[in-house]
């Protein structure tokens, strides 16, 4: 997983005035915290953030204020009702030597078998949550939906991966090809004529 470097700057808390203050030039407040450290309140620019948050991707972040270095990934965000822009961040402090509980985006591959007769691909998640060592976590996860036939579903309780783990409920949907009305009517129309078939062979001769 990519790691990127954010610079930091030490902010004054303890009243509304000094939030206010930070966010008229244009920063986000922000908080880092974690077990073994100290929590530590400081402020990013509003640019440099959206870096990390307006994107699909999660990344391991080296925060960084004023020489001091910790790496870290976002744990919450908070973004104004009206204007959609970030006015809080937390930061949850990690380790390079302990698994890592972070979500990261699915890429789906291949045109499943059950489409090409009529099915329809529906996608249900977007993101898998996962823990491992920062060395070991992937950018994304790749799924194949090839042999995927129509009514089959892929839960997140069927995917195994030697670096990492899938930590999401293992009955969580990720994605399924349904039955469409077409392939339906076309499977109703065929049990019918088979059915007339069978008793006009069955009919016994006049």
């Amino acid at each position: 997983m990519k790691q990127i470097t954010i610079n930091g700057t030490p902010r004054v808390t303890g009243k509304k005035a000094d939030v206010k203050s930070v966010r008229k030039g244009q920063r986000v407040p922000c908080v880092l915290y974690g077990q073994g450290i100290e929590n530590v309140s400081f402020s990013v620019d509003e640019k440099d953030l959206s870096v990390i948050t307006d994107t699909p991707y999660s990344h391991i972040i080296n925060v960084n204020i004023e020489g001091k270095e910790q790496l870290a990934v976002i744990h919450e965000v908070q973004y104004n009702p009206v204007t959609d822009k970030a006015i809080h961040a937390d930061f949850l402090a990690i380790s390079s030597d302990k698994p890592v509980v972070i979500d990261v985006p699915i890429k789906v591959t291949g045109n499943a078998e059950g489409v090409k007769i009529g099915g329809k691909l529906s996608v249900s998640a977007r993101k898998l949550r996962i823990s491992g060592t920062i060395d070991k976590l992937p950018d994304d996860i790749t799924i194949d939906v090839t042999s995927l036939q129509i009514g089959k579903q892929i839960s997140a309780g069927d995917l195994k991966y030697d670096d990492f783990k899938i930590v999401s409920p293992k009955h969580m949907i990720i994605c399924a090809v349904r039955m469409t009305r077409a392939v339906a009517d076309t499977t109703d129309t065929t049990d019918a004529t088979a059915t007339a078939t069978a008793a006009t062979t069955a009919a016994p001769q006049q």
